[in-house]
């Protein structure tokens, strides 16, 4: 992705240094999976975990060395990635006669408070609606690619336009209608409504990378760099590199192929009303 020398967002908050201790945690975004994969390797019952997500439940995790707040490559990149996330969303707002507000990112390190509650790095990157926030802990794109084979830059583009998608959904009435759900569904109808969210978010992303392309501004192999992104961490490959077999009625983000077929949707169209995945016949 050409991003150096781009205007970088201000709605950039950094923690990173600030003592993490005993944390809660908090559900939403791609990092959820990243617990339930960790859970899986442990020996333990995700569902279970998923279910005391939903019920606001948390467990605890030390206080770990923190890096100092600094202004990285890291950094810049989240910060000229989010700037055109701003861009892209306020111009797609405006064509519908509406407005825009961006969200601020939180960088952390090992844990953070959020309003949402508190949450460990091992979530990986959420959106919390209740403050308009993404939070983001930059070791989990280490993660990304040494774990789950997901390399390049424009697969950290991709992490972040998907939290991003969870704004967009917040600005929309989605998240507000999703938390009204949450106490009138069974927990397998609940994931089966969290998986069209979670595809919808990341049809959002596809449309940023539209936009992104419009300006020139992805290199040969970025989206395919997405679309690995997006595969690797599907509920079935993570399940099936976890415990040797899958569990769908346990799925809250999608399938590998769901995932990355919706991302290539909002890529090729460009436009937000095509991301309907709640009255989608099929995923």
């Amino acid at each position: 992705m050409q991003w150096r020398g781009r205007r970088q967002s201000q709605n950039i908050e950094d923690r990173r240094g600030m003592s993490g201790g005993k944390v809660a945690i908090a559900g939403g975004g791609i990092g959820t999976i990243v617990l339930v994969l960790i859970v899986l390797l442990l020996g333990g019952d995700p569902r279970a975990l998923l279910q005391n997500m939903a019920q606001g439940g948390g467990g605890s995790a030390p206080s770990q060395t923190t890096q100092p707040p600094g202004n990285d490559d890291a950094k810049q990149f989240i910060a000229v990635v989010l700037a055109e996330t701003e861009e892209t969303w306020t111009r797609i707002f405006r064509a519908a006669g509406s407005e825009y507000r961006p969200p601020t990112l939180v960088l952390f390190s090992d844990a953070v408070q959020s309003a949402c509650g508190y949450a460990s790095s091992a979530v990986g990157p959420f959106y919390c609606p209740a403050d308009s926030k993404v939070y983001l802990d930059t070791t989990f794109f280490i993660d990304l690619e040494q774990r789950f084979g997901a390399k390049g830059d424009f697969a950290a583009a991709y992490v972040v336009a998907h939290e991003v998608g969870h704004h967009v959904q917040n600005l929309l009435g989605v998240s507000r209608q999703m938390q009204k759900a949450r106490g009138q569904l069974s927990e397998l109808e609940y994931n089966q409504l969290s998986v069209r969210a979670e595809l919808q978010a990341d049809y959002f992303a596809g449309v940023f990378a539209h936009h992104a392309q419009q300006k020139n501004l992805l290199d040969a192999g970025d989206i395919e760099e997405a679309i690995r992104c997006a595969q690797a961490i599907g509920d079935d490959r993570l399940q099936k590199q976890a415990q040797g077999h899958v569990v769908p009625d346990s799925f809250t983000h999608g399938t590998s192929e769901q995932r990355a077929r919706w991302f290539m949707k909002g890529f090729k169209s460009g436009d937000l009303s095509g991301g309907d995945t709640f009255n989608a016949p099929e995923l």
